[in-house]
């Protein structure tokens, strides 16, 4: 896949505190209605220094790494705000690549209770669960508006993929075989045992309705009583086997794509399950990987093209930078200097201002970073041991379902 552009998301430190005991931050660039603060970058310093230390570089070597970087912190946080508005501007959604990624990070943890998870995130992250998505969702717009405006010009001849792939076998191989679910619940908790009864014929008419070609996402939206799988279509996250319970594993597992269960009666209530995709282990096909292919062997031919691009959204932007504070990436020719302070927004702003349009990130190390809700009807942990998905190459995005 093509480097990607440095997407940073800074948190904000006070500064300064005036003679009210206001805390406030000093603004070094303003891009359209966002703005840039000088806690931003200092955010962004470090976070530079503990990346590159966790890729193993050391004295001379760091040092002139650190630099470089931090020379292009300023350009790195503009771009990410430019790709941002772009694709808000283009509407981009981005939820089900969101809950894609969510759901491989919970894979690869072996956590499927849904409040494990999320304390999970925040030890890894330092962000709530609920941030971490914003975070997410900011990167993936980035990266959704470069593949829009950019990499889609890019193609690679099908005779120079296939060649690729049979050269590469051993990298898409996978060691589990995995299955995408989306799924109705209907709840029974608290109900009397005519509401229970009612709930059951219920569940067994939507099964009808799926299986005669009723849109299985639109049943959901109007039946589940799972509201957080309910807004996406009741996607769940990949499952390896050893991570259902045998009641579901026994069914999914043995069937095949679009199979459509009776109802499970589960401790919740009535759950039906669509089997969205099934990806048996071993060689996955040249099909199936084909698009990761062609983002591989693109990278190259992208970095100009990238770098191009934020070049004309630049030119495009209203663009304000403060004296001492450099935009590597400037647009040639284009008047960015800092105008009467008189005529614009104050260049300071309240530490909680600042708050509201920045989140606290980490990395989460060792994960790889694209879907999962709260929301977990019948799940169980995973074996203990058990070989991490690899990431399919494309699903539908997911929520867990738990026990």
């Amino acid at each position: 896949m093509f480097r990607r552009i440095v997407v940073l998301i800074a948190a904000t430190l006070p500064l300064a505190v005036a003679a009210d005991v206001r805390v406030v931050e000093e603004i070094a660039a303003k891009v359209n209605s966002e703005i840039v603060t000088r806690g931003d970058l200092e955010k962004a310093h470090r976070d530079n220094e503990q990346r590159l230390r966790a890729e193993g570089l050391t004295g001379p070597r760091l040092a002139e790494a650190l630099n470089e970087a931090n020379t292009n912190a300023l350009q790195d946080l503009i771009d990410q705000i430019l790709l941002v508005q772009k694709g808000k501007d283009l509407d981009i959604k981005v939820d089900p690549e969101i809950n894609r990624e969510l759901a491989r990070i919970q894979v690869d943890s072996k956590i499927s209770d849904p409040e494990k998870f999320k304390d999970f995130v925040r030890e890894q992250t330092g962000m709530s669960y609920e941030d971490y998505r914003d975070f997410l969702k900011r990167k993936l717009l980035a990266q959704q508006v470069i593949g829009h405006e950019v990499s889609y010009k890019i193609q690679i001849p099908e005779p120079e993929l296939k060649k690729y792939y049979d050269e590469h076998l051993t990298k898409y191989v996978r060691k589990d075989s995995q299955v995408y679910l989306s799924q109705i619940l209907l709840s029974t908790e608290g109900k009397t045992p005519e509401q229970v009864t009612a709930a059951e014929t219920k569940a067994k008419d939507l099964v009808a309705r799926a299986r005669k070609g009723e849109k299985f996402t639109d049943l959901v939206r109007e039946n589940s009583d799972d509201p957080e799988t309910a807004k996406n279509g009741g996607m769940l996250p990949p499952y390896q086997k050893g991570m259902l319970v045998p009641q579901i594993e026994n069914i999914v597992f043995k069937e095949k794509k679009g199979y459509i269960t009776e109802p499970i009666k589960v401790p919740q209530g009535f759950l039906i399950l669509k089997i969205e995709e099934r990806f048996e282990a071993g060689q996955a096909s040249f099909e199936e990987v084909k698009q990761n292919i062609q983002e591989e062997m693109a990278a190259p031919k992208m970095e100009p093209k990238i770098r191009e691009y934020l070049t004309r959204l630049r030119e495009e932007a209203f663009m304000q930078i403060k004296d001492g504070y450099t935009d590597t990436g400037a647009a040639p020719g284009k008047d960015t200097r800092w105008k009467d302070v008189a005529q614009l927004k104050p260049q300071t702003t309240t530490k909680e201002e600042v708050a509201s349009r920045v989140k606290h990130h980490k990395k989460l190390l060792g994960i790889p970073i694209p879907g999962t809700t709260t929301s977990t009807p019948v799940a169980r942990p995973a074996t203990p041991g058990a070989a991490p998905a690899d990431p399919p190459p494309s699903a539908p995005p997911a929520a867990p379902i738990k026990q």
